[in-house]
């Protein structure tokens, strides 16, 4: 089974970047290029909800409406990692960001199709 462990998180003012690395399981031989990479948020008292998704390869991406043209999925197969880059942030993405693997064959919002999760690491855009 594929571990994962998000990093990057932090306290920025609005307007400010982050980088949030996934990094799959060094102690175990699975490799991440054998899954699609999926990005999700949870904010207080809200359901999880779709951020991005990314192919096996990097060909395909998908992105919630409120991140579109800000945030940005990128994977680095040969080390095994997956990225989410955030510009131009909002205090409406204050949120804990999970990554999540999906074995299936194209990309999906819907978070049950995931089987593996992060644990998260929390975003919080100050105004």
């Amino acid at each position: 089974q594929v571990q994962l462990a998000e990093s990057g998180g932090g306290l920025v003012q609005a307007g400010d970047s982050l980088n949030l690395t996934c990094a799959a399981s060094s102690r175990a031989f699975i490799q991440l290029i054998d899954y699609n990479v999926g990005w999700f948020r949870q904010a207080p008292g809200r359901e999880r909800e779709f951020v991005a998704a990314i192919s096996r390869w990097g060909g395909s991406t998908d992105y919630a409406d409120p991140v579109k043209g800000r945030f940005t999925a990128t994977r680095d197969n040969a080390k095994n990692l997956a990225y989410l880059q955030m510009n131009s942030l909002r205090p409406e993405d204050t949120a804990v960001y999970h990554c999540a693997v999906d074995d299936g064959p194209w990309l999906t919002k819907d978070p049950r199709e995931y089987d593996t999760w992060g644990q998260g690491t929390q975003v919080t855009v100050s105004s």
